[in-house]
């Protein structure tokens, strides 16, 4: 068995590991258990009803969060010409071709997200072995690859979040940070969970929501009572 520190066993003192609560109660909670010295992520796990070795399945998307994600995203952009003054206009801190490339065939990873145009896409697959293991690799699904690189660029270094399920049909996602207090991190958890319910596939069976759970970095695990996301979704 693992062992806790004593701040995570105060943390933990009185909840009830059974216990399912509102979404709104859980996200306050979530936040009234963070401990860390540091301002901690908060994170969520959804577990949804689809079986994601069907292609039809796979829920995969991006959403911009309306207050961010509280931290700076380093993006790279895959682009030439205009669009490469674009990508660097709108805040990406590298852009280029081929010795961008290069330079990550190298070794060089500096950087959280990456961007490109369609263009490039022939080139960015040579890296595909380093970038897809980190869920960097841009793909159209999740607006990263796109010739409106410099909105794009934009969109990251606010705070949008890409997301997918698991091989178990779990999708794990930040939703902010503990400093912004619940309403802003409620506000961010909507607009996901609101994205991911319009991606419901037909073929899915069954109640697609199935679990919900929210913690920040350190924290325990907080768990919802899955009958009130849709309520709260609805506002």
């Amino acid at each position: 068995m693992p062992k806790h520190g004593k701040k995570y066993r105060n943390a933990v003192e009185g909840l009830d590991a059974q216990q399912r609560v509102a979404v709104e109660d859980g996200v306050k909670l979530a936040v009234e258990k963070a401990y860390a010295k540091f301002d901690e992520t908060v994170d969520i796990a959804l577990n949804l009803g689809v079986d994601p070795k069907y292609s039809d399945q796979m829920i995969r998307g991006a959403v911009s969060l309306p207050n961010g994600l509280g931290k700076d995203v380093r993006v790279v952009a895959f682009c030439k010409g205009e669009k490469e003054a674009e990508a660097k206009e709108a805040g990406a801190e590298f852009a280029g071709a081929e010795e961008l490339v290069e330079k990550i065939q190298g070794g060089w990873m500096d950087f959280d997200k990456a961007v490109a145009t369609p263009d490039m896409m022939a080139l960015v697959g040579k890296i595909g072995r380093v970038l897809g293991p980190r869920g960097m690799m841009p793909n159209a699904k999740t607006g990263t690859v796109t010739f409106e690189i410099g909105k794009a660029v934009s969109e990251m270094k606010a705070g949008k979040v890409e997301f997918k399920v698991d091989k178990a049909g779990v999708l794990h996602a930040p939703i902010g940070k503990v400093s912004f207090g619940a309403d802003k991190l409620l506000e961010n958890l909507r607009a996901l969970l609101d994205t991911v319910q319009r991606m419901k596939p037909s073929s899915a069976k069954g109640t697609y929501m199935k679990s919900l759970a929210v913690a920040t970095t350190m924290g325990p695990g907080i768990k919802i009572d899955p009958l009130t996301i849709k309520k709260f979704i609805d506002g």
